[in-house]
Parts: C-alpha cells; structure tokens; sequence
C-alpha cells in the first residue's frame, strides 16, 4: 500500500511539471497566460505623448488653458472673481450708466465699502529729484526699506512704512531711529474713504474684452482679484 501511494505520488508530481511546461497544451491542458492585450487595444495614439517644456508648462499655467497631446482645444479659461474702487458717489453714477449698456445683467454689482486712513512713517518734501535721490541712497545703505509716497501735496518724498493706526507709525518710527533715521515724522497720507466697490463674481474672456472698452471710466482704478 505504501509503495502504491508513493507511486501515485511521483505520476502525480510528472504530470503537474508536464501541465506548467505547456506539454499538455495538445489535450487542452495549459495553464492560462497573464497577459492583457486588451488594454494594448484601448490605448489612444500612445505615440502622441510628450513631455512639456518648462516654457510650455508656464505659457499654459499664464494662459488657464491646456492643450493635450492629440491637439485639440481643452476647456476655456476658468471665469474669476475680479474688483475696483472706491468709487465716490458721482463716479459710481456715471459707471453704473456704462456697465447697464455694456454688461450683461447680473454679471456686476456696487457694494458699500471703506478705506481705512493711512499713516505713514515719511521723509520730505526735498526740494529737488537730486536730494531726494540723495535720501534714497542713504536709506538703502541703512537698510530701510521705502516707496514714493501717494499724496501729490507730499511729493516729492519717501514712505518708510504705512499703518491704518498713527500709534502703529509712531512705534515704526521710534524702532527705524534705531538704524540711524533722524529726520522721519510720522504724518497722514489720506483720510478714511467711503464709496462704492465694482465687484464682478465671474469675469471671463468675453466680459474682460468687454471691461476693456470701459477703462475710461474706471479713474485710473485697476481691476484686481476679490478679497
């Protein structure tokens, strides 16, 4: 009997190595091949793809509009939300006139809003472009940062830092004294501002040509993302 089971034992390990090696394929016994030719068959001109450029991946991140390999159009440039002003009282009349005819309704909106006032860590009036080019020089050397100031009746000279609080530029100019400032005072570069806000909630190419046009009228306020 033992012998018998380890006879069935052996046939049964020859006829198993026969079965793997594909001998037995001639009878209908193989084991199944793990391929998927299928997916082979789905793929869509799998030649057409490449890799972008550095100059090509920013001309479409610039753009908003992606290109794929085959060379048709992707989807449009994704609508944003886009705003100006203030606008003061008579302004807002005139523009609200223009935007009724040009845009489309409900594609823009006035919206109440302020402008805190704003003080200034300053140096100036300097009686000519030298002297005040002179100051510039020596604040760079020091290591204070500034800008031309906003107000005509200050011009020409320097803002160092700005605060919507005078107690904020006071405590500015106190720490700026430290790097060796001496002539800074802290003044008011403009008063608090009431008016109007254009908000428009999705501008997209079209109503951006169409805004366009009506620049004109936007007294020099440029159109700039929604807070």
């Amino acid at each position: 009997m033992l012998r018998l089971l380890v006879l069935l034992l052996a046939l049964a390990n020859v006829a198993y190595f026969a079965w793997s090696r594909g001998a037995l394929a001639p009878l209908g016994m193989a084991p199944s091949v793990q391929t998927e030719p299928q997916r082979l068959a789905t793929q869509i001109r799998p030649e057409a793809i490449r890799l972008l450029t550095a100059d090509e991946a920013r001309q479409l991140e610039t753009s908003g509009t992606a290109r794929p390999a085959n060379g048709a159009s992707a989807t449009a440039e994704a609508a944003e939300c886009l705003q100006a002003g203030l606008f003061n009282e008579q302004q807002t009349t005139a523009l609200r006139a223009s935007l009724e005819k040009t845009l489309p309704a409900g594609s823009w909106q006035f919206e109440s809003s302020a402008e805190p006032a704003r003080w200034i860590v300053y140096m100036g009036k300097y009686p000519s472009e030298e002297a005040l080019a002179k100051k510039r020089n020596e604040l760079r050397q020091l290591g204070v940062s500034f800008r031309s100031v906003n107000n005509e009746a200050l011009a020409p000279g320097l803002a160092l830092a700005s605060f919507a609080q005078q107690a904020d530029a006071d405590k500015e100019l106190a720490r700026i004294a430290g790097k060796g400032v001496r002539t800074a005072r802290v003044v008011q570069e403009r008063a608090e501002a009431r008016g109007q806000t254009l908000k428009l909630a999705a501008v997209d190419a079209a109503l951006r040509a169409q805004l366009d046009a009506l620049k004109p009228q936007f007294e020099g306020k440029p159109l700039r993302p929604c807070l």
